[in-house]
């Protein structure tokens, strides 16, 4: 059973047609609906993108979100995946201070949770780490005692395994 704080993952394919995404962004926003995460972006075929959301809420929230996506026209399909066999996935950069006494120890953490330094100055790096939000927040959490400058993420994509795939509903 849900609970009021579930997050659920919800693909949409978009027609990539301009001020999609501000439309429905703002179409889910003014009906007071919590989006957690939003990433955006081509598909396979260039004339559609792909939307996820992680939505806050219990299942009769979600029902109305994707019921709500589904009334909208550039909307062509829609899935809830939370409850499936998925995988996923968050990208994030974050500049930190790195004063050369501190570098090896950052480099080993980074190491460790298997991120890459991306660019290398006299007193800070940047480093691009994947994975799941669980990964990514104890990475957050181990890095701030360094000092972080600037962070930012993708937000969530997510993907079902095995055969099943998000297919156009007009195909």
């Amino acid at each position: 059973m849900y609970n009021e704080t579930e997050k659920h993952i919800v693909s949409a394919l978009v027609q990539n047609v301009p001020g999609v995404l501000s439309h429905i962004s703002g179409m889910l926003a003014s009906r007071g609906y919590n989006i957690n995460s939003l990433a955006v972006g081509e598909t396979e075929n260039p004339d559609l993108s792909r939307m996820t959301f992680v939505v806050v809420g219990d299942e009769a929230v979600l029902d109305q979100v994707s019921a709500q996506l589904r009334k909208v026209v550039t909307v062509v399909g829609v899935d809830d995946i939370s409850q499936t066999d998925y995988l996923e996935r968050d990208l994030m950069l974050v500049k930190v201070q790195a004063a050369p006494e501190k570098r090896s120890e950052i480099i080993e953490l980074v190491n460790i949770f298997r991120g890459k330094i991306v660019d290398l100055s006299i007193d800070s790096l940047i480093i691009e780490i994947s994975g799941q939000e669980k990964k990514i927040e104890s990475f957050i959490d181990v890095l701030r005692p360094f000092g972080i400058i600037e962070l930012v993420r993708t937000g969530r994509i997510a993907m079902t395994r095995g055969h099943h795939a998000l297919k156009s509903d007009i195909e």
